[in-house]
C-alpha cells in the first residue's frame, strides 16, 4: 500500500519513459541490429515467437485479471464516480495501462538487454551480465551473485502467484461446469498437474512442448476472443476498445500524475 500511494507516479513516469525509449529503438539504426551472429536464421516463424512471448509474458495473469481487473476498477474506479460511463472507460483504461504497451515495453527492455548481452557479446544468460558497462568485472563477484538471486527469487515469486491465480480459476470453472468441489485439494492436484506439464515441456525444449503448447494457446485464445466479440454484444466491444484505447493514449502521464496528487 506504501508503495501504490507515495510511488504511483515515479512508476507512471518510468513506464511511460521506457515506452517512448522503445519506440526510439524500433525507428532508430539501433532497431536492426541482429541479435545473433550476422549469418543466424531465425529459430522460429513469426507466429510461433508471438505465440511464446505472448504465452510467457503474459498467460495465466491475463486470463484471471483480464475479467478481473475491470470489475474491480469499475466498482472501484480511481477518479470517476463507480458503476457509471465514465467508470467503465476507466476501468478499461486502467486495465490497458496494466497489461498493453507499458507492461510489454518493461518486458522488453529487459529482455532486449539480456538478448543484447548473450548473443551479441557471447556473455551467460544472467541478468547481472547484463550490467557489466555499468559494473565491470564486479558481476562476476557477490554483486553479481546477489543481483541473479535476486532476479531468480523474484521470478519465483512471479511463477508462484500466477500458478496459484490459475488454479483457483481452472478450479471455478470446473466448479461451475460439472460441480468439482471448490477447495483446497483440488486447487492442489491442479497445480501438481500443471507442474509436470511444465517441466515435460521445459524439458523437451523450445522446439517441442513449449512451442506446442504456445501454439495451441494462442489458437484458443484467438477462438475466445472471436467468440466473445460474435456471440457478445459486437458494436459495445467495439465501442469501449476504440474509446478506452484512446482515453489511455490521450491521458498523458503528467495527467495522471496531477490525478493521483
Amino acid at each position: 500500500m506504501w508503495i501504490t500511494e507515495k510511488l504511483g507516479w515515479y512508476y507512471l513516469i518510468l513506464t511511460t519513459i521506457i515506452v517512448f525509449f522503445c519506440i526510439f529503438l524500433i525507428f532508430s539504426p539501433i532497431g536492426k541490429l541482429k541479435l545473433g551472429k550476422p549469418n543466424d536464421k531465425p529459430e522460429f516463424n513469426t507466429i510461433s515467437w508471438f505465440a511464446m512471448l505472448f504465452s510467457a509474458g503474459m498467460g495465466i495473469g491475463l486470463v484471471f485479471y483480464g475479467a478481473a481487473e475491470p470489475m474491480a476498477h469499475f466498482a472501484t474506479p480511481p477518479t470517476a464516480d463507480p458503476k457509471t460511463t465514465e467508470a467503465y472507460t476507466e476501468a478499461l483504461r486502467s486495465t490497458f495501462f496494466h497489461w498493453g504497451f507499458h507492461a510489454w515495453a518493461v518486458y522488453g527492455v529487459v529482455a532486449l538487454a539480456l538478448a543484447y548481452s548473450q548473443f551479441r557479446k557471447g556473455e551467460p544468460g544472467l541478468l547481472s551480465r547484463t550490467l557489466r558497462p555499468l559494473l565491470g568485472d564486479k558481476v562476476e563477484g557477490p554483486i553479481g551473485i546477489f543481483i541473479d538471486v535476486l532476479s531468480v527469487f523474484a521470478t519465483i515469486v512471479g511463477v508462484a502467484v500466477s500458478l496459484g491465480m490459475g488454479a483457483l480459476q481452472i478450479n471455478g470453472g470446473l466448479h461451475y461446469l460439472f460441480n468439482v468441489p471448490n477447495n483446497t485439494f483440488v486447487q492442489a492436484i491442479i497445480i501438481i498437474v500443471v507442474t509436470i506439464l511444465f517441466i515435460a515441456s521445459a524439458w523437451s525444449g523450445l522446439s517441442k512442448g513449449i512451442q506446442y503448447l504456445s501454439n495451441l494457446n494462442i489458437g484458443l485464445g484467438t477462438i475466445l476472443m472471436v467468440a466473445a466479440l460474435i456471440v457478445g454484444p459486437t458494436v459495445l466491444i467495439l465501442n469501449m476498445l476504440t474509446s478506452s484505447t484512446g482515453s489511455l493514449l490521450t491521458h498523458s502521464c503528467l495527467i495522471v500524475l496531477i490525478q493521483q496528487l
